[in-house]
C-alpha cells in the first residue's frame, strides 16, 4: 500500500498576493481557483508533483466565534498559524528568484545544526515556508 499527501491546506488573507508569490515567485502551477460567497480557494502545487497546497480563506466555519476568529488572524499575521516546507535542487538560486521578486525573508540559506541546509520566508498571509536544499 503506497500512502501520498494530496492537498494540504494553508491560510490566505488575499488570494491576489498569494496567487502572486506562489505562481509567480515560487513557479507553481495554479491547478484549481474557485470562488463562492465573496471567497477564494486557490490550489496549486510545483510542476510535475501531484502534491498540492489549497490556498483557503481562514476561518470561513460558521461555527467559528468572533472571538475565536480574531485569535486565528492574530496567529496568521504572526506567522504562527500555518507552515509548510519545501525542497530544491538548488537552494542558493531559488532564495535569489525570492529575494527578487520582494519576499519576506525570515533565514538566509544556512547549513543547520541538524543536518539540513535551508532558508526560510512568509508568505503573503504570514505563513512560514522553510526549503531545504535536497
Amino acid at each position: 500500500m503506497n500512502i501520498d499527501i494530496h492537498y494540504t491546506f494553508l491560510p490566505h488573507v488575499d488570494a491576489d498576493a498569494s496567487l502572486a508569490f506562489y505562481r509567480d515567485a515560487l513557479g507553481f502551477e495554479v491547478r484549481n481557483d474557485v470562488g463562492y460567497g465573496g471567497m477564494r480557494w486557490i490550489t496549486v502545487g510545483p510542476v510535475g508533483s501531484p502534491t498540492s497546497i489549497v490556498l483557503q480563506p481562514p476561518v470561513v466555519d460558521p461555527g467559528v466565534t468572533d472571538t475565536e476568529r480574531a485569535v486565528v488572524l492574530d496567529l496568521i499575521a504572526k506567522g504562527s498559524y500555518g507552515a509548510v516546507t519545501l525542497a530544491t535542487d538548488d537552494l542558493d538560486a531559488l532564495f535569489d528568484r525570492l529575494v527578487a521578486a520582494g519576499a519576506d525573508v525570515i533565514a538566509e540559506p544556512a547549513d543547520q545544526d541538524y543536518g539540513v541546509r535551508d532558508c526560510a520566508f512568509r508568505d503573503p498571509a504570514g505563513n512560514l515556508l522553510r526549503i531545504n536544499q535536497r
